[in-house]
């Protein structure tokens, strides 16, 4: 019988909420399964009942905040060397790995060009771990979320000598392909007041403004203000300045025509299923897994150039990729849409994106990366 090999997994939170936490919960709970592999997850904080992973907890120095990813970085390191690992994959910031899945873009410019703020003393302690990770020659693997990703890092660091691998992200797709679709749709558009006619356009985001709601339905109340757009409707699922965008909707005269759902903590899959097209025009987002779950649905996809599941959109096959700001563009885009054939053709295509997406199909790309790597001793 063939040794496994132990991996070490480093996360902060594992199998808490978030993007980026429940990629790393979804990728490491299917590799832990495989008996190839004995998987040992480093974190501050877990919730993962039943997994067939090893959990060590790495303390965090919370005060002073400078502090706190250097402390998780050292003392995830001595556990690490305690424990003996043969490939070390993080997923955050730490002294060295193996290899590093890179979820957002290089600190310094998440800081300075994205956020547009100084950067603190805890970002320079942040970003000069990031340095250090990648820099180190035992990093020899690097997997990106998505090309924006991948093309920020090798904008900043050397990626000589390295193996870059683009990671897109999984959805659980069969969750968001339901055969009783109907009735869901019926259901939940009558609890929002849509009609069986609407063409209904969804938004999720749990920031409105970072994800370009505004630009959404500027595009939206052009495309309403024409005989093709009568039957468009938006939904609004999330949270962010309601107020603002209230006021927003009715400067745009479109008030009657939107609905604010709020929060939607469970079933999310049955709003998707109720909707016809997805948009989301953020100003930055590294992947946007919301709109991999709208494939999931059947959904044709309006996203920004911005947004890294750009990868996976064929313009006018599966979804379209727009300039944020060019309402004009958003505006043909939904009028585009409104045509039920064409909607259907590209719902179609876009599920079929998103069925090659499985999480199964992500695992096996990694531990093709674990089965191909030598490892370096600890």
């Amino acid at each position: 019988m063939k040794k496994k090999l132990k991996i070490g997994v480093v996360i902060p939170k594992y199998g808490t909420v978030g993007g980026g936490e429940k990629f790393v919960y979804e990728l490491t709970e299917r590799i832990a399964r495989d008996p190839a592999f004995a998987v040992h997850v480093f974190a501050n904080r877990w919730r993962a009942p039943g997994s067939p992973a090893l959990f060590h907890r790495i303390p965090i120095l919370k005060f002073p905040r400078f502090l706190s990813m250097p402390s998780f970085a050292w003392f995830a390191k001595r556990k690490i060397a305690q424990v003996g690992i043969d490939i070390i994959h993080t997923h955050e910031r730490i002294f060295d790995a193996d290899l590093f899945t890179m979820h957002g873009i290089p600190h310094r410019m998440w800081i300075e060009t994205v956020r547009k703020k100084r950067l603190s003393l805890f970002d320079r302690a942040y970003a000069h771990i990031e340095r250090r990770l990648i820099e180190n020659d035992r990093c020899n693997f690097l997997l990106p979320v998505s090309s924006i990703t991948r093309d920020a890092f090798l904008s900043v660091y050397n990626g000589h000598g390295k193996t870059v691998e683009i990671l897109h992200p999984g959805v659980d797709w069969h969750i968001f392909h339901s055969a009783q679709r109907a009735d869901v749709r019926e259901s939940v558009r009558a609890k929002y007041g849509f009609a069986a006619a609407d063409i209904v356009v969804l938004f999720v985001s749990m920031n409105f403004e970072i994800k370009g709601l505004d630009h959404l339905m500027a595009g939206f109340s052009m495309a309403k203000h024409t005989p093709a757009g009568i039957n468009l409707k938006l939904l609004v699922v999330g949270k962010g300045n309601l107020r603002k965008f209230e006021r927003l909707a009715n400067d745009l005269k479109i008030a009657a025509d939107v609905r604010f759902a709020g929060i939607v903590e469970t079933g999310i899959e049955r709003i998707y299923q109720a909707c016809d097209l997805f948009a989301m025009l953020s100003r930055f987002d590294t992947f946007g897994l919301t709109v991999l779950e709208a494939m999931a649905a059947s959904l044709p996809v309006l996203i920004s150039r911005q947004v890294g599941a750009k990868d996976i959109v064929v313009q006018e096959r599966n979804g379209f990729v727009v300039d944020r700001e060019d309402e004009a563009a958003i505006c043909s885009c939904l009028l585009t849409l409104t045509d039920g054939r064409r909607r259907g053709a590209m719902g179609q295509e876009a599920f079929a994106t998103a069925s090659n997406h499985g999480w199964e199909q992500v695992a096996d790309q990694v531990k093709q990366v674990y089965f191909r790597f030598r490892p370096t001793a600890v």
